[in-house]
């Protein structure tokens, strides 16, 4: 199937090297191509030509055609020149997901969603962790699926963060379980804006699902519950979550008491207040969790025990520490208006929130009744601060700030003793940090020095 075919590996991040290291080791010829300057690349380059693996930087040229199979890393756009040259060249398009997918013995669980992707893969890892089920973490979360594809065996399962990237070039990628936690508007700029485009990438995570595969979604989301319903194969199992009303199968709360109906057998999982994630976004998560773990096999005992215990994700909703009276909450991980619309009903006190970065078409007026509130101030930061100034001035208090380090203390002196400072940014981190997790680690040690 590989021994002999040529790819090209367009973007030579974490995904992109990884994926050339997997399809040279099994005999492919290999080409990597990156816009970045090679000036900026040279330990990339350095590991490149220790796998013998041709490479070009500073551009994408028709190099990138002298292929059979051209795999794209997840932060190519679909549109992007070389990939629509491929594309009208005939070549065979794929993302990295799906190529890695091709050395996978074991079962994938694969789980994607507007929101809550991260939290619900590191719990569902935890979870198999806990009752000591061998599996492998990886995918749009932490190792990239090409780099510990090989150590999944047959008696192991992939448990995968997906996101619609990702799943833009999927051929055969077919998870055992699937998991589409929710959807609402998000990286429309990599959609032309149009929602229904996001929407079709994102249900594409059971698209080759056959007999013997399970859905787990989201039945409290009109929009992804008709979808599913649409397009789904009718040999697919179907297990709903909801945190407000019953379900006949699936998972749903009780009088206070999560409960799951899965293969005609129903169980008291564990009270909603002891689940030690707060907030009904969190909820949901944990439901959809359950019905997963369910289905490979972990009892409910053990599934109950890890959501006792289990605290969350770097940057989710991550408390840092109090000073002087003032809670600081990391939320860097809210790059669209949905997460921070979660995060503002996650607080009791009042909020000084820190808000702007790289603008995705956000639409912040869902935001304008939460804002008043619960939102004392907000410190409007990154590109977006004209757009943040215009949407909330005129409902709390708007003040801006130059950099993270301005916009931390800006924030300390805005707030009293009881309110939480909140970094929840509802934008991508592109325009001062290299991601979500630069910022937050960034707004995290600015914390710690006050």
């Amino acid at each position: 199937m590989i021994q002999g075919k040529r790819f090209s590996v367009i973007g030579a991040a974490r995904s992109g090297i990884a994926v050339a290291r997997l399809l040279k080791a099994r005999g492919a010829e290999v080409f990597v191509s990156d816009q970045a300057a090679a000036t900026k690349m040279q330990p990339v380059i350095a590991e490149l030509e220790k796998l013998h693996v041709a490479y070009e930087f500073g551009g994408n040229t028709s190099k990138v055609l002298d292929a059979d199979v051209v795999v794209l890393s997840p932060g190519v756009p679909s549109d992007s020149r070389i990939v629509v040259q491929a594309k009208g060249a005939g070549r065979s398009v794929v993302s990295e997901i799906e190529a890695a997918s091709w050395f996978c013995p074991g079962p994938i669980v694969a789980i994607t969603g507007t929101n809550g992707k991260t939290t619900t893969t590191t719990l569902v890892g935890r979870i198999f962790e806990d009752a000591k089920k061998p599996a492998m973490v990886a995918g749009n979360i932490g190792l990239a699926f090409s780099q510990v594809v090989d150590q999944v065996t047959k008696q192991s399962t992939a448990i995968l963060e997906v996101s619609s990237f990702q799943l833009d070039h999927i051929e055969t990628f077919r998870p055992k379980v699937a998991v589409w936690l929710n959807v609402t508007p998000d990286h429309l700029d990599r959609y032309e804006n149009n929602y229904e485009k996001y929407i079709a990438a994102k249900r594409r995570v059971f698209e080759n699902q056959r007999r013997g595969d399970t859905l787990v979604y989201n039945a409290d989301d009109e929009v992804e519950a008709v979808h599913v319903h649409q397009r789904i194969n009718a040999d697919v199992t179907l297990l709903p979550f909801s945190t407000r009303k019953q379900l006949e199968v699936g998972a749903f709360v009780d009088q206070g008491m999560v409960k799951a109906r899965v293969r005609g057998r129903e169980s008291d999982v564990i009270p909603v207040k002891d689940i030690s994630i707060p907030g009904e976004h969190n909820l949901s998560n944990a439901l959809a969790a359950v019905l997963v773990s369910q289905v490979m096999g972990v009892s409910t005992a053990s599934i109950r025990a890890t959501l006792r215990n289990f605290k969350g994700v770097e940057h989710r909703l991550e408390f840092v520490q109090s000073v002087q009276g003032v809670s600081y909450v990391n939320d860097s991980k809210a790059t669209n208006v949905d997460s921070v619309w979660y995060a503002l009903q996650s607080f009791e006190s009042p909020i000084v929130l820190l808000l702007g970065g790289r603008d995705k078409g956000n639409d912040y007026s869902r935001l304008v009744d939460l804002v008043r509130k619960h939102v004392k101030a907000i410190v409007a930061i990154g590109e977006s601060v004209g757009k943040v100034v215009d949407a909330f001035s005129t409902i709390t208090q708007v003040t801006t700030a130059s950099d993270m380090k301005a916009a931390v203390q800006a924030a300390a002196s805005l707030a009293a003793v009881g309110d939480v400072v909140l970094l929840s940014p509802a934008c991508a981190s592109f325009d001062w940090f290299e991601n979500y997790e630069h910022r937050g680690r960034v707004f995290k040690e600015l914390v710690r020095a006050l």
